[in-house]
């Protein structure tokens, strides 16, 4: 049985509903001082010491760092049909939907002769992480390539741990989802290490130079955050993922056993991994206790399942009615938040926090993971309160341009000066002043 919270009869505030509700999450300072070095190793000894440390970790060291052409051409030509027909349709969808992100120049005639125009200019060149771990992640990989692409970046990689069952390489589907995208340049490298030798670069066994990155995506484990927040500065970076997280908001018309199984669904990803269920309606919670028994006994990853399910960071949220449920939803801010209610569309309308929202019984979470056409590298831990998922905008950069003519400037001339004068900067108004300086 999950643990309850039980909301009924009482109004919280903001700040007592985030405490109240079920969260988990990791420490990341409590890795830190075991990830400072190993990032500060591959800074002065690039690629040895990122083979060392992969070593280390993950106990294979691949013959190079890139994977050779004709590794990737073999695990593209070995693999299965079905999969194959089957990444395509997502590459398919995911491409249809950012394509419309994509952002037009703007430009604003700010006075005859005085304009400021924005543009946006791809990052010139990003590392695209894919984590191992406990699943293979080929999806992974379509998320982060496909809006770099559509964004028009111009040199993208992608970082794979490499794999004892596979010669130290990444795992064939991995290089296959790589090669449907027409992504040659694939480094066997993961964790901290990974993050750190995108940042730095350096000089593989075979002599080829692997140059650094401005901007690493995708999720990891906590070393992989640990990294991106030590190398954040030195590039950019999407976000600081954590554990992944459902919260699925569900009055009494919703089906007990889709939730449940839309719960499990998350809860097989990791033992960290959060599942909340907030409803107005005891019996609805009463069946989908039951539907958990039955389907989890039955799942295949039964055990981390039943960890997830029963740790902290998940449970069930008794509320008072749907308005209620809204504003509890709302404070927890889910990476993705199900909407199984009457009238499920407007009800999502309402919401304004969440990485992504799932309309109705028949748009799980799952069909976002792979082939609803959205992005799946989203935000975790209450930041969709202010952050979004991974987009055609992350790859780029709004540059403002400023035309003015020597008539709208002069126009304008006497303000600059009295708020350069104002800010005790007198060197910004002499600045404009000396454009003028001996004419009429």
């Amino acid at each position: 049985m999950l643990a309850r919270t039980d909301l009924r009869g009482s109004t919280p505030t903001l700040a007592e509903l985030r405490r109240a509700l079920p969260r988990g999450g990791t420490d990341v300072n409590a890795v830190l001082d075991t990830v400072t070095p190993v990032v500060h190793e591959i800074a002065d000894r690039g690629v040895q010491a990122a083979l060392e440390y992969g070593e280390k970790f993950d106990g294979i060291t691949p013959g190079s760092v890139r994977v050779p052409a004709d590794v990737i051409a073999k695990a593209a030509a070995e693999l299965d049909a079905e999969i194959a027909d089957a990444l395509r349709e997502s590459i398919e969808r995911a491409r249809k939907v950012h394509a419309d992100q994509r952002r037009a120049t703007t430009r604003t005639d700010v006075v005859d002769g005085g304009t400021v125009s924005e543009k946006w200019i791809p990052v010139r060149r990003v590392g695209l992480y894919v984590p191992g771990g406990n699943a293979v992640y080929p999806s992974s990989v379509i998320m982060n390539v496909v809006p770099a692409q559509e964004a028009g970046v111009g040199s993208l990689v992608v970082a794979s741990p490499p794999q004892k069952d596979f010669g130290g390489w990444p795992h064939p589907t991995i290089l296959a989802a790589c090669s449907l995208l027409g992504v040659d340049e694939v480094w066997a490298v993961g964790g901290a290490q990974g993050v750190a030798l995108l940042t730095y670069g350096g000089v593989d066994t075979t002599g080829e130079v692997l140059d650094p990155v401005d901007l690493i995506t995708g999720p990891g484990n906590i070393y992989v955050t640990a990294a991106k927040r030590l190398c954040r500065g030195v590039v950019g970076i999407d976000s600081e993922a954590g554990p992944t997280e459902i919260a699925i908001l569900a009055d009494s018309s919703a089906d007990a056993g889709i939730v449940a199984s839309d719960m499990i669904s998350q809860a097989e990803h990791d033992v960290l991994a959060a599942s909340v269920l907030v409803t107005d309606s005891v019996e609805l919670a009463d069946a989908v206790d039951a539907a958990l028994d039955s389907q989890v006994a039955a799942t295949k990853h039964r055990e981390r399942v039943t960890t997830a399910l029963s740790g902290k960071q998940s449970g069930i949220v008794l509320v008072d009615d749907l308005d209620a449920g809204i504003a509890v939803v709302d404070a927890y801010a889910a990476e993705h938040l199900e909407i199984q209610t009457r009238d499920a569309a407007a009800v999502a309308d309402r919401i304004t926090n969440a990485g992504a929202i799932f309309v109705g019984p028949y748009a799980p979470v799952s069909l976002g993971d792979y082939c609803a056409g959205s992005n799946h590298v989203l935000p975790t831990s209450g930041s969709a309160r202010f952050a979004s998922g991974l987009s055609v905008q992350t790859f780029l950069k709004g540059v403002h341009v400023i035309d003015y003519d020597e008539a709208a400037l002069r126009e304008v001339a006497a303000k600059v000066v009295t708020l350069a004068d104002a800010e005790d900067l007198p060197g910004h108004g002499d600045a404009v002043k000396q454009r003028f300086a001996g004419k009429a």
